[in-house]
């Protein structure tokens, strides 16, 4: 990662009526796709879980098998493969749709049935673990252990992960994420390395999923959502994707580089301040897109508004 990984954080602030009344540090880290850190804000080498900003590459799994060919699958079913959903009827339909077409029972599935919804096709994660249940039955692994790290599909998406960063897949660290399956520690430094090589056109695989998620935007999120209105903005110009616990990563498509931020303290409001600001710095979206984002995401409501302090360092 190069002689200094390190420079000063990033700060954001709510401001209630312009005094200060809370703060959050933000770390973040612009990688190409060699994976040489290019710009940083705190510690490239800050170690946290990727969460949900790995399903773009647990979605390798299905484009590296034939999946998407065995069961005549789509871009929009690809887009919500990848996607952390609001369970509309759109949404909900096309994770069904996934499952039908491989011929698999709704109740195969394992993620979690949200508070107050009917079945677990509503958990924002479905896509994924529709995705996982494909490979599965194309691949004819067993469906009902499918989420346990040592299960075949789970060895194969850590072994695409493990590819990509040129590191050993037992060495990586992994938990379980909300909805069950594997996520693992990485270094926010490697998290933007993989959105580099995401956005860099040279995989086809990838490129396939990158496709699906920036023509279906709304699959990828939902209207409203950070990452939905940000590619909306940028079509065919960036990929993003979000994670819990204040995890961003953006890569801009065809010079294969790659964004991501991390909130010290896990804040939501707090990473789309921070990439908003660091996008407009760093000239990915233009004024007009920032201003369009600033309103709904960096304007809390009439009398409180997120600021930013602070710049990439680069290296």
């Amino acid at each position: 990662m190069g002689k200094r990984t390190q420079a000063a954080a990033l700060e954001v602030r709510l401001l209630r009526e312009g005094i200060i009344e809370s703060r959050h540090i933000v770390q973040a880290v612009v990688s190409d796709e060699r994976g040489r850190i290019l710009s940083v804000a705190g510690n490239a080498e800050t170690a946290t879980f990727v969460r949900s900003a790995l399903k773009p590459f647990q979605a390798l799994a299905v484009t590296a098998t034939g999946t998407l060919e065995r069961y005549d699958l789509s871009d929009r079913d690809l887009a919500i493969i990848t996607s952390s959903h609001k369970a509309s009827i759109e949404q909900v339909r096309q994770v069904f749709n996934i499952l039908w077409r491989a011929d698999i029972d709704p109740s195969a599935l394992q993620c979690p049935t949200p508070e107050g919804k009917r079945s677990s096709l509503e958990y924002n994660c479905s896509g994924k673990h529709a995705g996982m249940l494909a490979v599965c039955q194309q691949r004819h692994f067993p469906l009902n252990t499918y989420m346990e790290r040592k299960h075949p599909i789970q060895q194969l998406i850590i072994t695409k992960v493990a590819e990509l960063l040129r590191m050993p897949a037992e060495e990586f660290i992994g938990v379980h994420d909300d909805c069950g399956v594997p996520t693992y520690l990485l270094q926010i430094g490697q998290m933007a390395h993989l959105y580099a090589q995401l956005a860099s056109r040279s995989n086809v695989d990838m490129e396939r999923i990158v496709r699906a998620m920036t023509h279906h935007p709304v699959l990828v999120a939902g209207d409203g959502e950070f990452d939905t209105e940000l590619m909306r903005l940028t079509p065919g110009e960036l990929v993003s994707k979000s994670g819990a616990e204040g995890v961003q990563c953006v890569g801009r498509l065809g010079e294969g580089m790659g964004l991501a931020i991390k909130v010290v303290d896990g804040a939501k409001r707090a990473k789309y301040a921070v990439a908003i600001h660091l996008l407009q710095q760093m000239g990915w979206i233009s004024p007009s897109s920032a201003q369009a984002l600033s309103e709904k995401f960096m304007n809390v409501n009439q009398y409180n508004r997120l600021e930013v302090i602070g710049e990439l360092s680069f290296l």
